[in-house]
Protein backbone atom coordinates (compact mmCIF):
# COMPACT_ATOMS: atom_id res chain seq x y z
CA UNK A 1 0.00 0.00 0.00
CA UNK A 2 1.59 3.12 -0.81
CA UNK A 3 1.84 5.86 1.85
CA UNK A 4 1.59 9.60 1.51
CA UNK A 5 5.18 10.08 2.40
CA UNK A 6 5.92 7.67 -0.78
CA UNK A 7 3.90 9.76 -3.00
CA UNK A 8 4.76 13.15 -1.88
CA UNK A 9 8.85 11.75 -2.94
CA UNK A 10 8.13 11.37 -6.56
CA UNK A 11 6.23 14.63 -6.90
CA UNK A 12 9.09 16.89 -4.87
CA UNK A 13 11.64 14.98 -7.38
CA UNK A 14 9.56 15.96 -10.75
CA UNK A 15 9.29 19.56 -9.25
CA UNK A 16 13.14 19.86 -8.34
CA UNK A 17 13.70 18.27 -12.30
CA UNK A 18 11.38 20.83 -13.44
CA UNK A 19 13.00 23.43 -11.87
CA UNK A 20 16.63 22.53 -12.89
CA UNK A 21 15.44 22.17 -16.42
CA UNK A 22 13.81 25.87 -16.71
CA UNK A 23 17.24 27.04 -14.47
CA UNK A 24 18.93 25.11 -17.09
CA UNK A 25 17.24 26.74 -20.10
CA UNK A 26 17.80 29.91 -18.07
CA UNK A 27 21.82 29.51 -18.12
CA UNK A 28 21.78 28.40 -21.94
CA UNK A 29 19.92 31.61 -22.90
CA UNK A 30 22.16 33.84 -20.42
CA UNK A 31 25.23 31.83 -22.22
CA UNK A 32 23.99 32.78 -26.03
CA UNK A 33 23.60 36.83 -24.48
CA UNK A 34 26.91 36.28 -22.57
CA UNK A 35 28.72 35.53 -25.98
CA UNK A 36 26.84 37.62 -28.26
CA UNK A 37 27.41 41.35 -25.88
CA UNK A 38 31.22 39.93 -25.20
CA UNK A 39 31.60 39.29 -29.07
CA UNK A 40 30.40 42.41 -29.75
CA UNK A 41 32.50 44.13 -27.24
CA UNK A 42 35.92 42.34 -28.53
CA UNK A 43 35.09 43.15 -32.20
CA UNK A 44 34.22 46.54 -31.52
CA UNK A 45 37.25 46.97 -29.75
CA UNK A 46 39.28 45.60 -32.13
CA UNK A 47 38.30 47.15 -35.20
CA UNK A 48 37.45 50.72 -33.42
CA UNK A 49 40.45 51.31 -30.98
CA UNK A 50 40.94 52.79 -27.55
CA UNK A 51 39.08 56.45 -27.94
CA UNK A 52 36.32 54.95 -31.00
CA UNK A 53 35.35 52.40 -28.61
CA UNK A 54 34.65 54.89 -25.37
CA UNK A 55 32.07 56.49 -27.49
CA UNK A 56 30.76 53.14 -28.29
CA UNK A 57 30.54 52.74 -24.80
CA UNK A 58 28.73 55.77 -23.50
CA UNK A 59 25.92 54.57 -26.06
CA UNK A 60 25.93 51.09 -24.96
CA UNK A 61 25.92 52.80 -21.18
CA UNK A 62 22.84 54.84 -22.22
CA UNK A 63 21.19 51.53 -23.60
CA UNK A 64 21.13 50.11 -20.34
CA UNK A 65 19.32 53.05 -19.42
CA UNK A 66 16.63 52.76 -21.19
CA UNK A 67 16.55 49.06 -21.20
CA UNK A 68 15.84 49.47 -17.42
CA UNK A 69 12.74 51.78 -17.96
CA UNK A 70 11.20 49.37 -20.29
CA UNK A 71 12.21 46.47 -17.92
CA UNK A 72 10.51 48.51 -15.13
CA UNK A 73 7.11 49.43 -16.17
CA UNK A 74 6.77 46.30 -18.90
CA UNK A 75 8.48 43.30 -18.37
CA UNK A 76 9.33 43.09 -14.22
CA UNK A 77 5.51 43.13 -13.40
CA UNK A 78 4.81 40.57 -16.44
CA UNK A 79 7.56 38.35 -14.44
CA UNK A 80 6.11 39.07 -10.78
CA UNK A 81 2.37 38.29 -12.09
CA UNK A 82 2.00 36.71 -14.70
CA UNK A 83 4.67 33.10 -13.96
CA UNK A 84 3.12 30.09 -14.63
CA UNK A 85 -0.53 31.01 -15.02
CA UNK A 86 -2.77 30.32 -17.39
CA UNK A 87 -2.01 30.43 -21.07
CA UNK A 88 -5.12 32.76 -21.93
CA UNK A 89 -3.92 35.00 -19.18
CA UNK A 90 -0.60 34.90 -20.26
CA UNK A 91 -0.96 35.76 -24.14
CA UNK A 92 -3.17 38.93 -23.24
CA UNK A 93 -0.88 40.08 -20.72
CA UNK A 94 2.21 39.58 -23.16
CA UNK A 95 0.47 41.36 -25.61
CA UNK A 96 0.28 44.56 -23.47
CA UNK A 97 3.82 44.19 -21.49
CA UNK A 98 5.14 43.73 -25.22
CA UNK A 99 3.85 46.36 -26.41
CA UNK A 100 4.32 48.54 -23.72
CA UNK A 101 8.33 47.98 -24.18
CA UNK A 102 7.86 48.88 -27.75
CA UNK A 103 6.35 52.09 -26.97
CA UNK A 104 9.02 52.79 -24.89
CA UNK A 105 11.76 52.08 -27.37
CA UNK A 106 9.77 54.60 -30.11
CA UNK A 107 9.78 57.30 -27.59
CA UNK A 108 13.15 57.48 -25.85
CA UNK A 109 14.50 56.46 -29.63
CA UNK A 110 13.16 59.09 -30.84
CA UNK A 111 14.53 61.48 -28.06
CA UNK A 112 17.85 59.79 -28.32
CA UNK A 113 17.84 60.69 -32.21
CA UNK A 114 17.03 63.75 -31.90
CA UNK A 115 19.42 64.86 -28.87
CA UNK A 116 22.20 62.77 -31.09
CA UNK A 117 21.50 64.86 -34.06
CA UNK A 118 21.45 68.33 -32.07
CA UNK A 119 24.68 67.31 -30.23
CA UNK A 120 26.49 66.18 -33.36
CA UNK A 121 30.16 64.74 -34.15
CA UNK A 122 31.06 61.04 -33.36
CA UNK A 123 29.14 60.68 -30.08
CA UNK A 124 25.74 62.86 -31.39
CA UNK A 125 25.93 60.39 -34.58
CA UNK A 126 26.27 57.29 -32.12
CA UNK A 127 23.43 58.47 -29.99
CA UNK A 128 21.49 58.93 -33.32
CA UNK A 129 21.88 55.88 -33.99
CA UNK A 130 20.85 53.92 -31.32
CA UNK A 131 17.07 55.74 -31.11
CA UNK A 132 16.58 54.26 -34.64
CA UNK A 133 17.11 51.09 -32.79
CA UNK A 134 16.15 51.26 -30.08
CA UNK A 135 12.26 49.60 -30.48
CA UNK A 136 13.80 46.71 -31.74
CA UNK A 137 15.98 46.20 -29.54
CA UNK A 138 13.62 46.22 -26.55
CA UNK A 139 11.08 44.41 -27.79
CA UNK A 140 14.08 41.47 -28.44
CA UNK A 141 13.97 41.90 -24.82
CA UNK A 142 10.63 41.74 -24.10
CA UNK A 143 10.04 38.29 -25.62
CA UNK A 144 12.79 36.69 -23.18
CA UNK A 145 11.07 37.76 -20.63
CA UNK A 146 7.59 36.89 -21.90
CA UNK A 147 8.78 32.84 -22.65
CA UNK A 148 10.45 32.65 -18.85
CA UNK A 149 7.43 33.94 -17.25
CA UNK A 150 5.83 31.15 -19.22
CA UNK A 151 8.84 28.52 -18.38
CA UNK A 152 9.47 28.11 -21.88
CA UNK A 153 13.36 29.68 -21.71
CA UNK A 154 14.01 27.44 -24.81
CA UNK A 155 12.55 29.85 -27.22
CA UNK A 156 14.16 32.96 -25.36
CA UNK A 157 17.50 30.59 -25.95
CA UNK A 158 16.67 30.00 -29.57
CA UNK A 159 15.60 33.86 -30.09
CA UNK A 160 19.27 35.16 -29.05
CA UNK A 161 20.78 32.37 -31.22
CA UNK A 162 18.99 34.02 -33.99
CA UNK A 163 20.28 37.43 -32.76
CA UNK A 164 23.75 36.30 -32.55
CA UNK A 165 23.43 34.91 -35.95
CA UNK A 166 22.11 37.86 -37.78
CA UNK A 167 24.48 40.27 -35.53
CA UNK A 168 27.79 37.98 -36.46
CA UNK A 169 26.62 38.83 -40.17
CA UNK A 170 25.97 42.59 -39.91
CA UNK A 171 29.10 43.04 -37.57
CA UNK A 172 31.15 41.92 -40.36
CA UNK A 173 29.28 44.57 -42.81
CA UNK A 174 29.80 47.06 -40.20
CA UNK A 175 33.56 46.42 -40.04
CA UNK A 176 33.76 47.37 -43.66
CA UNK A 177 32.35 50.89 -42.64
CA UNK A 178 35.06 51.16 -39.78
CA UNK A 179 32.66 53.62 -37.98
CA UNK A 180 31.18 53.63 -34.45
CA UNK A 181 27.19 54.53 -35.90
CA UNK A 182 27.77 51.32 -38.34
CA UNK A 183 28.16 49.70 -35.59
CA UNK A 184 25.40 50.75 -33.53
CA UNK A 185 23.27 49.93 -36.66
CA UNK A 186 24.55 46.06 -36.82
CA UNK A 187 24.11 45.49 -33.32
CA UNK A 188 20.40 47.33 -32.91
CA UNK A 189 19.42 46.05 -36.57
CA UNK A 190 20.42 42.28 -36.33
CA UNK A 191 18.29 42.57 -32.45
CA UNK A 192 15.25 43.78 -34.62
CA UNK A 193 15.55 40.46 -36.83
CA UNK A 194 15.21 39.00 -33.18
CA UNK A 195 12.36 41.17 -32.40
CA UNK A 196 9.91 39.81 -35.48
CA UNK A 197 10.95 36.24 -35.00
CA UNK A 198 9.98 36.40 -31.81
CA UNK A 199 6.37 37.12 -33.17
CA UNK A 200 6.35 34.49 -34.91
CA UNK A 201 7.75 32.38 -31.84
CA UNK A 202 5.28 33.33 -29.94
CA UNK A 203 2.30 34.17 -31.99
CA UNK A 204 1.34 37.50 -30.32
CA UNK A 205 1.34 40.85 -31.60
CA UNK A 206 2.44 43.48 -29.77
CA UNK A 207 -0.67 45.77 -28.18
CA UNK A 208 0.60 49.15 -28.48
CA UNK A 209 -2.91 50.54 -27.52
CA UNK A 210 -2.77 48.26 -24.86
CA UNK A 211 0.38 50.21 -23.05
CA UNK A 212 -1.07 52.85 -20.79
CA UNK A 213 -3.61 49.92 -19.48
CA UNK A 214 -1.07 48.23 -18.83
CA UNK A 215 0.62 50.49 -16.77
CA UNK A 216 -2.23 52.05 -14.99
CA UNK A 217 -2.71 48.19 -13.57
CA UNK A 218 0.58 47.83 -12.07
CA UNK A 219 1.73 51.25 -11.10
CA UNK A 220 2.16 49.83 -7.80
CA UNK A 221 5.02 47.55 -8.83
CA UNK A 222 5.74 49.43 -12.11
CA UNK A 223 6.61 53.04 -11.29
CA UNK A 224 8.64 51.55 -8.27
CA UNK A 225 10.94 49.31 -10.14
CA UNK A 226 11.36 51.83 -12.99
CA UNK A 227 13.04 53.88 -10.11
CA UNK A 228 15.09 50.77 -8.84
CA UNK A 229 15.99 50.02 -12.65
CA UNK A 230 17.02 53.46 -13.79
CA UNK A 231 19.17 54.15 -10.40
CA UNK A 232 21.07 51.31 -11.35
CA UNK A 233 21.96 51.97 -15.01
CA UNK A 234 21.26 55.46 -14.21
CA UNK A 235 24.15 54.98 -11.77
CA UNK A 236 26.40 53.63 -14.22
CA UNK A 237 25.86 56.16 -16.98
CA UNK A 238 26.56 58.65 -14.26
CA UNK A 239 29.97 56.81 -13.94
CA UNK A 240 30.78 56.84 -17.76
CA UNK A 241 30.29 60.30 -18.24
CA UNK A 242 31.38 61.77 -15.18
CA UNK A 243 34.97 59.44 -15.95
CA UNK A 244 35.14 60.65 -19.27
CA UNK A 245 34.65 64.33 -17.63
CA UNK A 246 37.52 63.51 -14.97
CA UNK A 247 39.77 61.33 -16.75
CA UNK A 248 39.06 60.87 -20.72
CA UNK A 249 36.95 59.18 -23.02
CA UNK A 250 39.30 56.15 -23.01
CA UNK A 251 39.47 55.98 -19.72
CA UNK A 252 35.67 54.79 -20.31
CA UNK A 253 37.06 52.10 -22.99
CA UNK A 254 39.43 50.69 -20.65
CA UNK A 255 36.59 50.10 -18.23
CA UNK A 256 34.75 48.36 -20.39
CA UNK A 257 37.52 46.62 -21.88
CA UNK A 258 38.50 45.12 -17.99
CA UNK A 259 33.96 44.52 -18.17
CA UNK A 260 34.47 42.53 -20.73
CA UNK A 261 36.90 40.48 -19.43
CA UNK A 262 34.44 39.26 -16.93
CA UNK A 263 31.68 39.54 -19.67
CA UNK A 264 29.89 36.52 -19.57
CA UNK A 265 29.15 37.24 -15.57
CA UNK A 266 28.19 40.58 -16.67
CA UNK A 267 25.75 39.72 -19.27
CA UNK A 268 24.25 36.82 -16.83
CA UNK A 269 23.61 40.12 -14.26
CA UNK A 270 22.34 41.68 -16.52
CA UNK A 271 19.41 39.08 -17.53
CA UNK A 272 19.30 37.02 -14.58
CA UNK A 273 15.85 38.35 -13.79
CA UNK A 274 14.60 36.71 -16.74
CA UNK A 275 14.99 33.12 -14.83
CA UNK A 276 15.14 33.93 -10.70
CA UNK A 277 12.24 36.01 -10.20
CA UNK A 278 10.00 33.35 -12.03
CA UNK A 279 11.37 30.34 -10.24
CA UNK A 280 11.52 32.36 -6.97
CA UNK A 281 7.89 33.34 -7.04
CA UNK A 282 7.48 29.47 -7.86
CA UNK A 283 9.26 29.10 -4.62
CA UNK A 284 7.39 31.38 -2.67
CA UNK A 285 4.06 29.82 -3.81
CA UNK A 286 5.48 26.54 -3.12
CA UNK A 287 7.75 26.31 -0.71
CA UNK A 288 8.10 29.53 1.47
CA UNK A 289 10.23 28.21 3.88
CA UNK A 290 13.05 27.55 1.45
CA UNK A 291 13.29 30.78 -0.56
CA UNK A 292 15.84 32.32 1.49
CA UNK A 293 17.72 29.62 1.12
CA UNK A 294 17.45 29.50 -2.53
CA UNK A 295 18.52 32.94 -3.15
CA UNK A 296 21.50 32.37 -1.35
CA UNK A 297 22.77 29.42 -3.60
CA UNK A 298 22.25 31.54 -6.15
CA UNK A 299 23.68 34.78 -5.11
CA UNK A 300 26.69 32.88 -3.17
CA UNK A 301 26.77 30.27 -6.51
CA UNK A 302 27.42 33.89 -9.11
CA UNK A 303 29.98 35.66 -6.55
CA UNK A 304 31.97 32.64 -6.34
CA UNK A 305 32.08 31.74 -10.04
CA UNK A 306 32.78 35.32 -10.44
CA UNK A 307 36.28 34.82 -8.42
CA UNK A 308 37.23 32.07 -10.25
CA UNK A 309 36.58 33.34 -13.30
CA UNK A 310 38.83 35.95 -12.28
CA UNK A 311 41.81 34.34 -11.07
CA UNK A 312 41.74 32.65 -14.26
CA UNK A 313 42.09 35.64 -15.85
CA UNK A 314 45.21 36.72 -13.86
CA UNK A 315 46.87 33.95 -15.47
CA UNK A 316 46.37 34.53 -18.88
CA UNK A 317 49.81 35.79 -20.88
CA UNK A 318 49.64 39.20 -22.22
CA UNK A 319 50.28 38.08 -25.84
CA UNK A 320 46.82 35.99 -25.98
CA UNK A 321 45.22 39.23 -24.07
CA UNK A 322 46.17 41.19 -26.94
CA UNK A 323 44.68 38.51 -29.08
CA UNK A 324 41.61 39.68 -27.78
CA UNK A 325 41.10 43.53 -26.74
CA UNK A 326 44.15 44.34 -29.42
CA UNK A 327 45.53 47.51 -27.53
CA UNK A 328 42.96 47.85 -24.69
CA UNK A 329 44.40 44.87 -23.44
CA UNK A 330 47.31 46.76 -21.47
CA UNK A 331 45.48 48.87 -19.28
CA UNK A 332 42.47 47.10 -18.77
CA UNK A 333 44.72 43.98 -17.56
CA UNK A 334 45.85 45.83 -14.61
CA UNK A 335 41.91 46.79 -13.36
CA UNK A 336 40.93 42.87 -13.61
CA UNK A 337 41.20 42.31 -9.54
CA UNK A 338 39.15 45.26 -8.84
CA UNK A 339 36.63 44.66 -11.46
CA UNK A 340 36.63 40.70 -10.23
CA UNK A 341 35.32 41.97 -6.85
CA UNK A 342 32.91 44.20 -8.15
CA UNK A 343 31.21 41.71 -10.08
CA UNK A 344 31.55 39.42 -7.48
CA UNK A 345 29.94 41.64 -5.07
CA UNK A 346 26.94 42.40 -7.28
CA UNK A 347 26.20 38.77 -8.18
CA UNK A 348 25.83 38.39 -4.33
CA UNK A 349 23.54 40.64 -3.88
CA UNK A 350 21.22 39.54 -7.09
CA UNK A 351 19.92 36.75 -4.68
CA UNK A 352 18.63 38.95 -2.61
CA UNK A 353 17.15 40.86 -5.41
CA UNK A 354 15.48 38.07 -6.52
CA UNK A 355 14.19 37.15 -3.15
CA UNK A 356 12.98 40.66 -2.78
CA UNK A 357 10.95 40.58 -6.15
CA UNK A 358 9.69 37.19 -5.45
CA UNK A 359 7.75 38.70 -2.31
CA UNK A 360 6.70 41.76 -4.43
CA UNK A 361 8.66 44.03 -2.00
CA UNK A 362 8.89 46.48 -4.06
CA UNK A 363 9.63 49.13 -1.04
CA UNK A 364 12.36 47.71 0.22
CA UNK A 365 13.73 46.62 -3.17
CA UNK A 366 13.71 50.28 -3.90
CA UNK A 367 15.25 51.33 -1.08
CA UNK A 368 18.17 49.30 -1.71
CA UNK A 369 18.79 49.91 -5.01
CA UNK A 370 18.87 53.33 -4.41
CA UNK A 371 21.54 52.76 -1.61
CA UNK A 372 23.58 50.57 -4.01
CA UNK A 373 23.50 53.10 -6.56
CA UNK A 374 24.93 56.20 -4.45
CA UNK A 375 27.70 54.03 -3.31
CA UNK A 376 28.36 53.08 -7.18
CA UNK A 377 28.34 56.81 -8.22
CA UNK A 378 30.25 58.13 -5.25
CA UNK A 379 32.61 55.27 -5.02
CA UNK A 380 33.44 55.64 -9.28
CA UNK A 381 33.35 58.81 -9.50
CA UNK A 382 35.26 59.24 -5.40
CA UNK A 383 38.20 57.00 -6.94
CA UNK A 384 38.78 58.71 -9.63
CA UNK A 385 39.33 62.16 -8.65
CA UNK A 386 41.65 60.68 -6.09
CA UNK A 387 43.37 58.03 -8.56
CA UNK A 388 42.21 58.03 -11.78
CA UNK A 389 40.65 55.04 -13.69
CA UNK A 390 42.08 52.68 -11.30
CA UNK A 391 40.50 54.51 -8.08
CA UNK A 392 37.67 54.60 -9.95
CA UNK A 393 37.51 50.67 -10.37
CA UNK A 394 38.48 49.97 -6.94
CA UNK A 395 36.08 52.47 -5.87
CA UNK A 396 32.80 50.71 -7.37
CA UNK A 397 34.52 47.07 -6.23
CA UNK A 398 34.06 48.93 -2.43
CA UNK A 399 30.40 50.27 -3.37
CA UNK A 400 29.33 46.66 -4.67
CA UNK A 401 30.00 45.03 -1.74
CA UNK A 402 28.40 47.65 0.51
CA UNK A 403 25.48 47.46 -1.59
CA UNK A 404 24.95 43.60 -1.55
CA UNK A 405 25.08 43.75 2.14
CA UNK A 406 22.27 46.13 2.34
CA UNK A 407 19.88 43.92 -0.13
CA UNK A 408 20.53 40.96 1.84
CA UNK A 409 19.68 42.81 4.91
CA UNK A 410 16.13 44.33 3.35
CA UNK A 411 15.37 40.39 2.21
CA UNK A 412 15.69 39.42 5.83
CA UNK A 413 13.16 41.52 6.61
CA UNK A 414 11.22 41.18 4.12
CA UNK A 415 11.33 37.75 4.52
CA UNK A 416 10.63 37.80 8.68
CA UNK A 417 7.07 40.21 7.61
CA UNK A 418 6.20 37.47 4.98
CA UNK A 419 6.59 34.54 7.60
CA UNK A 420 4.72 36.46 10.02
CA UNK A 421 1.91 37.21 7.29
CA UNK A 422 1.18 33.87 6.52
CA UNK A 423 1.37 32.77 10.67
CA UNK A 424 -1.23 35.27 11.03
CA UNK A 425 -3.43 34.32 7.86
CA UNK A 426 -3.45 30.47 9.17
CA UNK A 427 -4.51 31.13 13.02
CA UNK A 428 -7.61 33.63 11.40
CA UNK A 429 -10.46 31.49 11.31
Amino acid sequence: MTTEGEKARPRATTARRAVVGRLSWGLADQAASSMTNFAVGIYVARSLGLTAFGVFSLAWVTYGVVLNVSRGVATDPLMVRFSGVSDASWRGAVARSSGTALGVGAALGTASAVAGLALGGRVGTAFACLGVVLPGLLLQDAWRFAFFAAGTGRKAFVNDVVWGVALALAMVAAARVGSVSAFVLAWGGSAAVAAVYGCLQSGIRPRLAGAREWVREHRDLGYRYLVENVSNSGASQLRAYGLGAIVGVGAVGVIRGAELLLGPFLALLMGLSLVTVAEAARVRRRAPQQLGRFCLLLGGGQAVAALLWGGALLLVPDRLGELVLGGVWSSAAELIVPVTLGVAGAGLGTGAAAGLRALGAARLSLRSQLFASACYVVGGLGGAVVAGTAGSAWGVAAATVCGSAVWWLHLRSALREHHQNTIREVRTP
